[in-house]
C-alpha cells in the first residue's frame, strides 16, 4: 500500500469511512471504464499499451471528469506496477524526492512504478526537470494529467520523453451509462430516466460532477423518489464547462471569432451567452469585437468599428444585463456585414517590409521645412499640393522612399464599400500611368 504522503493506494479504500459516489465507483477495469473510444477501442496504440502490460511514459490532457487519474490506476493495475500518487498542488521537490525513493525501493524489489502527477501543468520548470532523469533510466513510469495545453504548460524535455493522449469530453449516452451505475448503488433512490437525461446535460461531459449530482439528490429525494422539485433544487445555478485563462476560454473565444468572420451570426450569440454563463468578463469579448471589426471587416464596412467601440462603451458605462444586449447587438452587425480582411492583410505586409527592410530615409521632397535652413537644404522642393491638383490628385507623384518605389499592400475586396474604394484607387493608377510627371523617372 501506498503512504498517504502519495494520496491513496494501489486500490481504493474499501474501509467503513465515508466515500463520496464517484470515488466508490471508481473502474477498475477497461471493462467499466466510460467514454474515450478514439484511445481505447481495440487496437488503438493505448489500449494495446494497457492490455499489454507494457507501459511508458504518457501525459493525459483533457477536461475535469473525463477519467485521467481513473485511467493512470487502470493501467498501473494491469502492468501490476505499484501506483504513486502526487498532486503539484500541494507537492515539490521533497515529495517528488520522497517518491523516487520508494520507486527505487520497489524496482529493487523487482516491480515496476507508476509514478502518477495530477494537474502536472503546476509545476514549475525546476519541479518537472526533477522527474527526467528518473524516466529516463526507467526508475518510474511517468504519467501526468492536465486540463491545460501540454504544449504551453509543460517544458520540451518532459515533453520529449512521453506520449500525450487528449482525453474528450464523455457524451451524454457514456454519462447515462455512469449514472446507471450509480442508480444501482444508491439502491434505495428512484429517479425517472428523463430525469438522469437532466443530470447528464448539467454534467457537461463530466462523470464526476454526473455522480456528485446523483448524490446530492438522492440526499434531498422526497421519499425516495427524485422529482421534479428536487431536480430543481440540484441543477439551479449550474455553470458549462468554461475555464478563465485556459485552453477552453480560448477555444470559445476562437469560435465566436471564426463565426463572426464565417457571417454566422446564431452561431456567435451562441458562443457569446456560453462565455457569459462561464463567468468571462464581457468587456473582454467586448474588447475582441472591437478587433474583430478591424481585422475582419475593415472598410468593406467602416460603421462595424464604430459599432463595436459604441457597444464597448455600453458595456463600461452601464454594466449588466444592458451592456451584454449592446455587445451581443455589435455582434449580430459584424456577423452579418460584408467581411473584408484587406486592411488587415495590408499592415502585417507593410509591417513585414519595415521589419526587414532598411531605416530608408524621408524623400527630400516628403520632409517637413518649417526652418529657411531646411527650405535652403530643398527640403519639401518639388512637393506637389494634391488640393490643386486635377480632381484633388497628383497623378504621377510617389509617397515611397525611392528603393521602395511603388510598393503596394492594399487589395481591396470586391465587397461592400471596399468594392467602390477598390474601383477609385484603380482610376487613380490609371491617372499615374499616363500622367506626364513622374516621380523617380
Amino acid at each position: 500500500m501506498t503512504s498517504d504522503l502519495f494520496g491513496g493506494a494501489d486500490e481504493p479504500s474499501t474501509g467503513s469511512a465515508y466515500q463520496p459516489l464517484a470515488a466508490r465507483l471508481r473502474p477498475r477495469d477497461l471493462a467499466h471504464y466510460a467514454g474515450q473510444s478514439h484511445l481505447l477501442a481495440a487496437g488503438k496504440p493505448l489500449r494495446r499499451a494497457i492490455d499489454s502490460g507494457q507501459l511508458h511514459s504518457m501525459i493525459f490532457w483533457g477536461p475535469p471528469g473525463t477519467g485521467k487519474t481513473t485511467l493512470a490506476r487502470i493501467a498501473a493495475h494491469q502492468a501490476s506496477a505499484h501506483f504513486l500518487q502526487l498532486s503539484a498542488v500541494l507537492s515539490g521537490v521533497k515529495e517528488i524526492r520522497e517518491a523516487i525513493a520508494a520507486a527505487r525501493q520497489q524496482r529493487a524489489g523487482g516491480r515496476d512504478t507508476v509514478l502518477f502527477v495530477d494537474e502536472v501543468h503546476r509545476f514549475n520548470k525546476a519541479q518537472q526537470d526533477a522527474f527526467l532523469p528518473h524516466v529516463e533510466d526507467g526508475t518510474v513510469v511517468f504519467i501526468g494529467a492536465t486540463t491545460e495545453n501540454p504544449s504551453f504548460e509543460l517544458n520540451n524535455a518532459l515533453l520529449s520523453r512521453a506520449r500525450v493522449y487528449k482525453l474528450r469530453a464523455l457524451q451524454e449516452q457514456d454519462l447515462l451509462e455512469v449514472l446507471a451505475r450509480g442508480v444501482a448503488e444508491l439502491q434505495a433512490v428512484k429517479i425517472e430516466p428523463e430525469a438522469l437525461a437532466q443530470i447528464a446535460a448539467q454534467a457537461d461531459g463530466d462523470a464526476r460532477r454526473a455522480l456528485n449530482l446523483l448524490e446530492l439528490a438522492a440526499d434531498l429525494a422526497h421519499e425516495g423518489v427524485v422529482d421534479t422539485r428536487t431536480l430543481e433544487e440540484v441543477l439551479e445555478g449550474g455553470t458549462r464547462r468554461f475555464d478563465k485563462g485556459g485552453d477552453l476560454f480560448y477555444d470559445q473565444i476562437s469560435a465566436l471569432h471564426k463565426a463572426v468572420r464565417g457571417s454566422a451570426p446564431d452561431a456567435a450569440l451562441y458562443w457569446f451567452c456560453r462565455m457569459l454563463d462561464g463567468g468571462c468578463d464581457p468587456l473582454y469579448v467586448a474588447r475582441r469585437v472591437v478587433r474583430m471589426a478591424s481585422e475582419d471587416i475593415g472598410n468593406a464596412d467602416p460603421r462595424a468599428l464604430t459599432l463595436a467601440l459604441e457597444a464597448w462603451q455600453v458595456q463600461e458605462r452601464l454594466g449588466s444585463p444592458e451592456g451584454e444586449l449592446a455587445v451581443a447587438q455589435a455582434i449580430v452587425y459584424l456577423a452579418c456585414a460584408a467581411k473584408s480582411n484587406a486592411v488587415y492583410s495590408a499592415y502585417n505586409a507593410a509591417r513585414d517590409d519595415v521589419a526587414r527592410g532598411a531605416s530608408e530615409e524621408v524623400p527630400l521632397h516628403l520632409r517637413n521645412a518649417p526652418t529657411r535652413l531646411m527650405k535652403e537644404m530643398d527640403h519639401g522642393a518639388d512637393y506637389r499640393y494634391a488640393h490643386d491638383e486635377v480632381e484633388g490628385y497628383a497623378a504621377g507623384e510617389s509617397y515611397f522612399p525611392e528603393a521602395l518605389r511603388e510598393r503596394r499592400y492594399y487589395y481591396p475586396v470586391e465587397r461592400g464599400l471596399e468594392e467602390k474604394i477598390a474601383r477609385k484607387l484603380e482610376y487613380l493608377r490609371e491617372r499615374d500611368k499616363t500622367s506626364t510627371i513622374r516621380r523617380y523617372d
